[in-house]
């Protein structure tokens, strides 16, 4: 019997096996390459260690590679070897989210942190805004996300992982002191998380020093390897600044080097989500984006998401089918919306379409209802705040752009206003 770094008992006589398991497992709790192939060793070691079948399956399916994750998922299923009652439940949870129970999963999640609560593979499954808490839907989600994480943290006192996903709870609840003190501890812990880096820089943005968090990711992002896991994401918040600090140019590097489909090797969803957002974004700030960019990126959206049912995937699509002028595509999402957002996209999807038709009120009248809960939806605050642009901008075009201001130093009064809101 074999341990890993939190104590925890593993299935496997070899040293080897449990050494390669455990640095495949740190590397996908710090959103680093090379995940894939410390599991493989592990398992080249001993091919029946079911955990690094499961743990391989897990990072198949973050990435949205879900033909490779069902097969680690049957090879786990298929190892001749005697699981802990720990094991044993690890498998059935990961079995219920890789095959699209995600209820059942949760349910059996809640249950198990309580019993391991340092069983940090599966305890990620709800933390963070993609989490199972995060596309839950619900209102409250984000107390609901705060009050789970500090359950954990007592748990996990010294350790280098946890402190960035208490302070991302903190940070989303606009807690920002606390959630400083945190990240400065992650990234303490090991410099080399890529989420810890991608915690840093929302809070950067969230307190409003755009030079200051340029600086920290633009710098940090040197170092990451392209097949990293945050690697679209964090050139994301790289480009949104690079963007609002004037240079045009930097900002469509970016674009056309880490985040344009056929590039980018991060997941589909941060490829859509991410540049649906940038484009919106900078053409509010007077960027013109030409209509084979929207074409091009709605090709790919349809691709990689043929069907509806991911609301915060399906928000994105629907603004970029609306700027590509894909009637039918759009009309799709509106009318097969589903899951646990399904009555707000239809009301996103035709503000979408006012607002392409330039019908500044209709646009207006549909996005109350969403800012309103727009907590649901998703995401973080930061691409949260797209609905809220949209909906400040539609109040402009109408020429109120003092209540838009309004709007936007209640809400958001540490960020800079939009350069359109201030014209």
């Amino acid at each position: 019997m074999q341990f890993d770094r939190f104590g925890l008992d593993l299935s496997t006589d070899s040293a080897l096996a449990a050494s390669a398991y455990q640095d495949g497992v740190d590397l996908f709790l710090a959103g680093q390459s090379g995940v894939t192939e410390a599991l493989r060793a592990a398992l080249a070691a001993d091919p029946d260690f079911t955990p690094a079948h499961v743990a391989l399956a897990r990072h198949h399916q973050s990435f949205g590679h879900m033909t490779q994750s069902k097969a680690a998922l049957d090879a786990a299923r298929g190892c001749d070897c005697a699981l802990t009652p720990r094991e044993a439940a690890q498998l059935e949870i990961f079995g219920h989210l890789i095959e699209g129970r995600p209820a059942k999963g949760y349910a059996l999640i809640r249950a198990h942190i309580l019993e391991y609560p340092r069983d940090a593979l599966v305890a990620q499954t709800l933390l963070g805004v993609f989490s199972l808490i995060g596309f839950s839907g619900r209102v409250g989600r984000e107390a609901e996300h705060l009050a789970v994480a500090e359950y954990l943290a007592p748990h996990y006192e010294g350790d280098w992982w946890f402190p960035a996903q208490m302070a991302f709870a903190h940070l989303e609840l606009g807690q920002f002191q606390q959630a400083e003190i945190q990240i400065e501890q992650a990234l303490a812990g090991n410099k080399d998380s890529a989420h810890a880096a991608h915690i840093r820089a929302h809070l950067y943005y969230e307190v409003g020093e755009s030079a200051e968090g340029l600086a920290f990711l633009g710098t940090w992002m040197r170092g990451y390897d392209r097949a990293g896991l945050m690697h679209c994401h964090n050139n994301w918040h790289v480009a949104l600044w690079t963007m609002a600090s004037g240079d045009e140019a930097g900002m469509w590097r970016v674009v056309d080097e880490d985040l344009a489909p056929g590039v980018s090797q991060s997941p589909a969803i941060n490829v859509v989500t991410d540049l649906a957002a940038l484009y919106y974004r900078a053409s509010l700030a007077g960027v013109a984006i030409g209509a084979e960019r929207w074409k091009t990126l709605g090709d790919y959206a349809l691709q990689a998401f043929p069907k509806p049912g991911m609301g915060f995937v399906d928000i994105h699509a629907a603004l970029i089918h609306a700027m590509s002028g894909n009637k039918d595509a759009l009309d799709r999402i509106i009318s097969d919306a589903k899951g646990p957002i399904g009555d707000l996209v239809p009301g996103c999807a035709e503000a979408f379409r006012a607002i392409a038709s330039q019908d500044w009120a209709g646009a207006e009248a549909r996005l109350i209802p969403v800012v309103a809960q727009s907590e649901r939806v998703g995401g973080s605050r930061a691409q949260r705040d797209i609905l809220e642009f949209a909906l400040m901008n539609a109040q402009i075009r109408q020429g109120r752009a003092e209540e838009a201001l309004r709007l936007l130093a209640l809400r958001r009064p540490n960020i800079d206003a939009p350069v359109h809101l201030t014209h």
